[in-house]
């Protein structure tokens, strides 16, 4: 059997034996109209779970990451039909739902298919009504290790499994397996899960621009915020238990990293890292007597309004444990919108939080929306204002503060989606018409970002398409002159 080189995982070491699983990852964008440009897409750690769990238990799995490869979805077609597995995984994402949807349609009959991610949870009734899913044998709502195992084993334990769902043949119509006594499924021990193999990733570890070789990690499963527009929003997810994994078992993947893979920079994903001050002290801790910081720098995701009730003292120990950058979800400059979308904070918290932590040396990266649902163009501006008066407070200090923006897309099953629905002006097609944001540029700045935007083509507040798409270029320019000033080396 020919395995394709891009396949990730056990099918280089043993080529010769069928693969029991090929996770397939899709491209954001079908890369036969236009290569893609960026060199650097975020590792597929779900998946990564899910075949590092899956070979634990003696199952041939690979992962395929189109993304990460740039491949056409022709290519990506011609690959998975090559490998000829058993089953076929997709990580079904609203945005990149209509081409997995064109790929799982052109698989080779004997192909099973299987599926899960956001997009599955939102809308399994919708997606098992799709004639391109008809191959779909197991729709899988939430964590999938444990789940994805009992069906390699036997397709026919989906009846005795919560979450799972498939078109019964006789009735016609999705059904849900389930028994009791099996709710385990739902929520495995990440404590007791296997660290994630890296041959199942495409991009990591990888050695940064500084020489650094980095890795990614999660630390906690769930969410317990709801904020209105994301998919990890609580009320989004009601079957996800909240967990963050013991301090002493992190540290135990970091180390193990840092051995194999000399690895001396690490990237926390998940929403809790330093989204909850009982895991702050407990992490704080635990990193000081490992003497994280003497050997590691690393990077995490936030809250501001958490990050807000921390003692400077706290922040100081933060940074001597290593901490080298904070994500906060900002989103908007606006008072009104960020009550509205229900981030719990205000633009002069963000200034406060911000200024506190670049001020120890610690760097932040912020986030940033344009076009939220009624939104003025004034409280639009209110946003771009925010972020020079960032740039600005960080200019002063010794740690940067950088941004990422994007134009606001409704995702389903947020409260957001919600709200638009029961407005009655649009239509779930209407809203799922996910399309790639071009910015009208062609420089190393737009290049960078525009993949990574996705848009409606709705207007959802005063300000509209073009206006919002200048906006993001400006912006995106300006981040990228910070970054690279001229005369740097």
């Amino acid at each position: 059997m020919c395995i394709n080189p891009l396949i990730q995982g056990t099918p280089r070491t043993e080529p010769g034996r069928q693969l029991d699983l090929l996770l397939v990852n899709a491209p954001l964008r079908d890369y036969r109209a236009r290569p893609r440009v960026n060199d650097y897409t975020l590792p597929v750690l779900g998946m990564a779970y899910i075949a590092t769990y899956a070979a634990s238990r003696g199952y041939h799995v690979g992962v395929l990451d189109a993304e990460a490869a740039g491949l056409p979805v022709d290519e990506t077609i011609a690959a998975v039909n090559q490998a000829r597995p058993r089953w076929a995984g997709f990580n079904l994402l609203a945005p990149t739902y209509e081409l997995t949807a064109a790929i799982a349609s052109a698989l080779d009959p004997g192909i099973r298919v299987m599926a899960g991610g956001h997009h599955a949870k939102a809308m399994p009734q919708r997606i098992l009504a799709d004639p391109r899913m008809a191959h779909c044998d197991a729709l899988i709502l939430g964590e999938a290790e444990t789940r994805v195992v009992e069906l390699l084993a036997d397709h026919r334990a989906r009846a005795d499994l919560p979450g799972v769902m498939w078109v019964d043949p006789l009735l016609g119509r999705p059904v849900t397996g389930g028994r009791p006594g099996a709710g385990h499924h739902l929520a495995p021990d990440i404590n007791a899960l296997p660290f994630v193999d890296r041959a199942y990733l495409a991009q990591d570890p990888y050695t940064a621009d500084n020489g650094l070789i980095e890795a990614n990690m999660v630390g906690a499963r769930g969410c317990p915020y709801d904020c209105s527009f994301c998919g990890a929003a609580v009320s989004a997810n009601p079957d996800v238990t909240i967990r963050v994994r013991e301090p002493d078992n992190i540290i135990a993947e970091m180390q193990q990293l840092r051995d194999r893979y000399a690895v001396r920079a690490f990237r926390f994903v998940d929403d809790l890292f330093l989204g909850a001050g009982r895991v702050i002290d407990q992490m704080t801790a635990a990193f000081d007597r490992a003497d994280v910081g003497r050997w590691a720098v690393w990077d995490a995701t936030g809250r501001i309004n958490v990050l807000d009730r921390c003692g400077d003292d706290r922040l100081a120990q933060l940074a001597a444990c290593g901490l080298r950058e904070v994500a906060l979800g900002v989103e908007s400059g606006s008072e009104r919108v960020l009550s509205y979308i229900d981030k719990r904070i205000t633009p002069g918290m963000v200034l406060s939080v911000v200024d506190r932590l670049v001020t120890r040396g610690i760097n932040v990266k912020g986030y940033f929306i344009l076009g939220f649902p009624d939104e003025s163009r004034c409280e639009l501006l209110q946003t771009v204002d925010l972020i020079h008066r960032l740039w600005k407070v960080a200019d002063r200090r010794s740690g940067t503060f950088r941004v990422s923006v994007f134009q606001f897309r409704p995702y389903p099953g947020t409260p957001e989606w919600g709200r638009l629905m029961a407005t009655g002006r649009y239509t779930a097609e209407q809203l799922l018409a996910y399309a790639p944001v071009d910015l009208g540029g062609d420089d190393e700045a737009i290049r960078g970002r525009d993949e990574f935007n996705f848009s409606s083509g709705l207007q959802f507040g005063e300000a509209g398409e073009e206006e919002i798409h200048r906006h993001l270029a400006e912006l995106a320019r300006e981040q990228h002159a910070r970054t690279h000033p001229i005369g740097r080396h």
